[in-house]
């Protein structure tokens, strides 16, 4: 199962631009880099957490900012986050996600063009961008806090956020496709706002019945991933 929970293809994707246009290395924060290890090193620190469900508090509530960076305590719930993903089998993570009030997410997935790309990122802000650069996309989403269940939901297609890393420096992450929907996904969560707030009173139906009647087999399954990964 993949994004949020298991977020099927979309509909529409970037258009694929010609041959050596794309640097398609993955990217760490942002930054090509050569290689990225199937099981992070974030992951193999990390614990696992427990994944908050709709409708505990602090998944309704806005996050407080991040004002203390380079500690020990951000480090280790960065670490935790990225276990918790993987567990999951996650594209992203929010801090709410696992009962923590401060803004901070973490990803791990694929562009339009099938490039990998993982990350965190703290006090994120998404960057306003035109409708014509920022473009649409529909597709299936779901969501780790609302098990099994998800709902077609249109979001931009290319998607710019800034914050700064846990040590406070500066991050710029650029995205199209599943990572743009990732980031979009996630910053939402740091406001206190779900996807299925952004649905239709059916499509929210439908998603909430789908959890209930599918909750129990994703949550076995992550007790599987669990184990495989010694969490």
């Amino acid at each position: 199962m993949s994004a949020f929970g298991g977020l099927g293809s979309f509909t529409r994707r970037a258009k694929e631009p010609g041959p050596g246009s794309v640097d398609r290395r993955p990217r760490r924060d942002g930054v090509p880099v050569d290689r990225l290890p199937a099981i992070l090193p974030e992951v193999k620190r990390g614990r696992r957490r427990r994944i908050t469900v709709i409708g505990e508090e602090v998944l309704h509530t806005p996050t407080r900012l991040v004002e203390e960076f380079g500690t020990t305590e951000l480090r280790e719930l960065v670490n935790d986050m990225f276990a918790t993903n993987a567990v999951a089998s996650g594209a992203g993570l929010a801090a709410t996600q696992i009962g923590v009030d401060l803004r901070v997410f973490v990803y791990d997935c694929h562009d339009a063009y099938d490039v990998r790309h993982v990350g965190h990122i703290v006090n994120p802000v998404v960057e306003s961008l035109p409708d014509d650069v920022a473009g649409r996309q529909t597709g299936w989403e779901g969501c780790l806090s609302v098990p099994g269940g998800g709902y077609e939901l249109s979001r931009a297609n290319y998607a710019v956020v800034r914050g700064v890393d846990q040590r406070g420096n500066p991050l710029r992450i650029e995205g199209t496709g599943l990572l743009a929907r990732c980031l979009l996904h996630e910053t939402d969560h740091l406001d206190g706002m779900l996807y299925v707030d952004r649905l239709s009173e059916k499509g929210r139906k439908v998603a909430l019945a789908e959890m209930e009647e599918h909750k129990q087999e994703i949550w076995d399954e992550w007790d599987e991933r669990a184990r495989e990964l010694g969490k």
